[in-house]
């Protein structure tokens, strides 16, 4: 392994209340590597740099520390978790959690497991799949305590994909940047629709950065009717 600074990635992650170990920073220079060589071959990131990996990926993968309490174990679930964020950084910065990643796109999912694999990284599994088709599942259906995504989608659309995975009581949040009051505005229907209620809306800057982030807080307070979601494809064209 080179040489890396990652002077400013402790930095940062202090910034957020967050300590690692020495084998947690190996394993982010680890995944940064490898992410970065699979780049080469499929596209998965367009983000390559080193500073501006650990700083618009990891770091702000682990900004969710903002909004939810990990000291406790928890079930979470990362769903269009694409690379891996904020999924896999969450599993590596918190290792007692049980974490599942999901996404549409199989050769995505083999990435994950390499990944995985080369991290020696244990309680953490991959599921290839569609949302609208795996939250159906008895082993999935309302299991999670906390359901996360970093997805490219409006807010309706994501609440449609990611509350059946919640629990009554559990949470989703969602990653937004600038756009994220007129989609909260747009999502409330649904948001109540699908049994959750929007708790908070967080606002900041990642640490030493202008990058400007939003974590929209959904609590799932009632179960969600077996009408949702509806059938793969429909979420994302015709929005609840």
């Amino acid at each position: 392994m080179k040489d890396y600074d990652t002077s400013q990635f402790i930095k940062d992650l202090t910034a957020l209340g967050i300590f690692l170990t020495e084998k947690q920073i190996k394993q982010f220079l680890r995944y940064y590597e490898l992410l970065t060589e699979k780049n080469k071959v499929m596209n998965l990131t367009a983000i390559t740099e080193f500073d501006d990996v650990f700083k618009k990926h990891f770091t702000d993968s682990l900004s969710l520390v903002k909004a939810f309490d990990f000291s406790g174990s928890s079930s979470v679930i990362d769903v269009g978790t694409g690379a891996g964020f904020p999924g896999l950084a969450i599993k590596i910065a918190f290792p007692e959690l049980t974490v599942t990643l999901l996404d549409s796109l199989n050769k995505r999912i083999r990435f994950l497991d390499e990944v995985i694999s080369s991290l020696g990284l244990s309680g953490v599994k991959t599921i290839h799949g569609r949302a609208e088709d795996l939250a159906r599942s008895e082993e999935l259906r309302e299991k999670f305590d906390l359901c996360v995504s970093r997805a490219v989608a409006n807010l309706s659309t994501l609440s449609e994909y990611c509350l059946p995975f919640v629990r009554t009581g559990g949470v989703f949040i969602s990653y937004k940047s600038e756009k994220a009051a007129e989609e909260l505005a747009a999502a409330d229907h649904a948001i109540t629709l699908l049994g959750g209620n929007i708790e908070k809306k967080i606002d900041f800057m990642l640490p030493d950065s202008n990058v400007y982030r939003n974590l929209v807080v959904v609590r799932k307070i009632k179960p969600i009717s077996d009408k949702y979601p509806r059938k793969a494809g429909l979420p994302a064209r015709e929005p609840l």
